[in-house]
């Protein structure tokens, strides 16, 4: 059990904000209402603030083919907060690491040191293509262990020879490095491959929202091949006063939804060899009838219906979600990586309600979660394996 209280960071929508989902990186699935308030810097800035004032640690942004560049973005954002970190997502193996070594660098120098990285390896060939990586599966893998090798070295200081199958660096090093700023390398991935990169590599793992008895088996895998490594679990909440007005603001969520974005976010996904996303979607198999999206007790699929990645979300109560969090958190999770619609007034919402009572019950270390709203038949249930 994580020794600590749990860390809360939450999420930038830099492909657009609404009450409603929409693709990150899958443009086709971005209805009006989930882009009503375009991502501009201003509208970005308030969100940054927010999170900011709402006592997130930091602001994962997001990194693909339909997304802007997450170096410029955030060095922009940096520029309108004060304390608040950036999670900043890329992907490996597009770029040197010693030339990622360098941005990380700068950025921690400039920026006081208010950076984290998300190292995302890539889970859909054509969109790999479109970046020209023509790897397989486990070989971006392969790769992506060296990048972080190398990466990692450089962040601390040291001079680096690296010769792999897939990099080749002679003498690489940073000039005056900032080291007093540690850069922790959050990385996500549910194939073999991924987890002995994730062992060897990271700092933090990142897993997308299943089930506790799920996220409790990927957990306890992990960590006894490395004790040293915490986990994150990404979700997004719909919390509100009273359970009724959550699961009427997913009621309403799930009945705006598309069926063409539907169709088309669920054909992206069969053709992508993300082992984490074939989880994400056989927890809703494609179907957005309401009596099978209660996957687990307040644990809701709808999102995944229409939006890669992270596809669930924790509806109930603001005491409901916050013992689910806690459920997770006695389960070995140790950060939040968190989101709700609209991202700005939602910042506000789940700091000022959801969080300290997150805080209060890992402070107590009391784990009895309440009833909630609980999936009407087995069928609306997945096992640990389900979509590996």
């Amino acid at each position: 059990m994580p020794e600590t209280l749990p860390l809360l960071h939450w999420f930038l929508p830099t492909g657009g904000d609404g009450r409603d989902p929409g693709g990150v990186t899958a443009v086709q699935a971005r209805t009006a209402s989930a882009t009503r308030r375009p991502a501009d810097i201003g509208y970005l800035a308030q969100v940054a603030r927010a999170a900011e004032h709402a006592g997130f640690a930091s602001l994962l942004t997001p990194v693909g083919l339909g997304c802007v560049d997450p170096w410029i973005l955030t060095s922009a954002l940096a520029q309108h907060t004060e304390r608040i970190d950036f999670l900043v997502a890329f992907r490996a193996g597009l770029a040197s690491p010693t030339l990622l070594a360098q941005q990380a660098d700068t950025f921690r120098r400039l920026m006081g040191g208010r950076l984290r990285l998300n190292i995302v390896t890539g889970g859909d060939p054509v969109e790999q293509r479109a970046y020209g990586d023509q790897l397989d599966h486990d070989a971006r893998y392969a790769r992506t262990d060296e990048m972080m090798a190398v990466l990692r070295d450089l962040l601390d200081g040291k001079r680096v020879d690296h010769e792999g199958s897939h990099l080749r660096v002679e003498n690489a090093h940073l000039t005056d490095p900032a080291t007093d700023h540690p850069v922790p390398l959050y990385f996500g991935g549910a194939s073999p491959a991924a987890q002995d990169v994730a062992v060897r590599r990271a700092d933090v793992q990142l897993l997308w929202g299943e089930p506790p008895a799920a996220v409790a088996a990927r957990v306890e895998q992990l960590r006894v091949r490395n004790p040293a490594l915490r986990f994150g679990l990404r979700l997004h909440i719909i919390s509100r006063d009273t359970a009724d007005e959550a699961w009427r603001e997913a009621d309403r969520i799930l009945s705006g939804l598309d069926p063409e974005a539907v169709r088309a976010t669920q054909d992206r996904f069969a053709r992508m060899d993300s082992t984490g996303q074939a989880r994400m979607a056989a927890l809703h198999a494609g179907s957005a009838d309401a009596d099978r999206l209660t996957v687990s007790p307040n644990l809701w699929a709808g999102i995944g219906l229409v939006r890669e990645g992270a596809g669930t979300a924790l509806v109930g109560s603001h005491d409901e979600v916050a013992a689910r969090l806690d459920e997770y958190r006695s389960l070995g999770i140790d950060e939040f990586v968190l989101s709700g619609y609209p991202h700005l007034e939602e910042a506000f919402r789940v700091g000022e309600e959801v969080a300290p009572r997150l805080q209060a019950l890992s402070a107590a270390d009391t784990v009895t979660p309440p009833p909630g709203r609980t999936p009407p038949s087995p069928s609306g249930l997945r096992s640990p394996g389900a979509g590996s």
